[in-house]
């Protein structure tokens, strides 16, 4: 009788784990940034077995650092509202809507863009918010010298922008999206002619924390759309 040798399987790869253990990571975030992008996908998906994990931790702890500033976006809105006074206090006031230089909100058609181009826009308005923010605090030291808290948030928020900014162009990077050209920074003398006056200068804050807020919650449902296991 001829004994059977026993075979030891071998150990799974990454890349099998991730594709069967995991549901199918690997396949769902490559498809996913297909389907909005069209010729996007991993440049290196067959040529490095450690590149799948690497580019899940980034859009995690993007995705992460984005839901966290939201929270703390909001935060920073509501506590200027309050040290504003009447009307901005009041329901259901709605200050003009004066432009801001060099930045918009997101518009109607964004979540219809693929997937590299709502990043690439968000990733623009996050480098174009710091100055915005830094004018904002400039205003509230003089009007408001005794709330230091919002001065502390404004100052955390335009840092903040910055870092989530660059980690959305590193997440571009990761997936070798080529990042947008150089892009000019708003204005300051054109942000303080447009806010000249204690209103004028209130409702440019307003208008600039409510951005922030727009934009930084933009970001997080963007990149929750590439998290692997997130909604489609």
């Amino acid at each position: 009788m001829i004994g059977c040798a026993r075979v030891t399987p071998l150990p799974l790869s990454p890349f099998s784990r991730l594709e069967g253990g995991r549901g199918g990571n690997r396949d769902r975030l490559r498809a996913s940034m297909s389907r909005r992008e069209g010729s996007l996908e991993d440049p290196q998906a067959d040529s490095s077995t450690s590149l799948l994990p690497h580019l899940e931790a980034k859009i995690r702890q993007t995705h992460n650092l984005a839901r966290l500033l939201t929270k703390y976006a909001e935060q920073l809105f509501q506590e200027y509202v309050q040290h504003q006074g009447d009307p901005f206090g009041l329901p259901g006031f709605s200050p003009p809507r004066l432009p801001v230089a060099g930045l918009s909100a997101p518009a109607p058609s964004h979540a219809g863009l693929p997937a590299a181009e709502r990043l690439r826009l968000d990733a623009a308005a996050l480098e174009a918010l710091p100055p915005l923010l830094d004018i904002v605090r400039r205003h509230q030291a003089e009007l408001n010298p005794r709330a230091p808290r919002l001065l502390r948030r404004l100052e955390d928020a335009a840092r903040q922008a910055r870092a989530l900014g660059s980690a959305v162009e590193a997440v571009l990077a990761a997936f070798g999206v080529p990042a947008s050209g150089p892009r000019p920074e708003p204005s300051p003398a054109a942000a303080a002619a447009a806010s000249t006056g204690v209103f004028p200068a209130k409702v440019l804050g307003f208008r600039v924390c409510g951005l922030y807020r727009e934009w930084v919650s933009r970001t997080e449902g963007d990149l929750g759309q590439l998290v692997p296991g997130g909604p489609a």
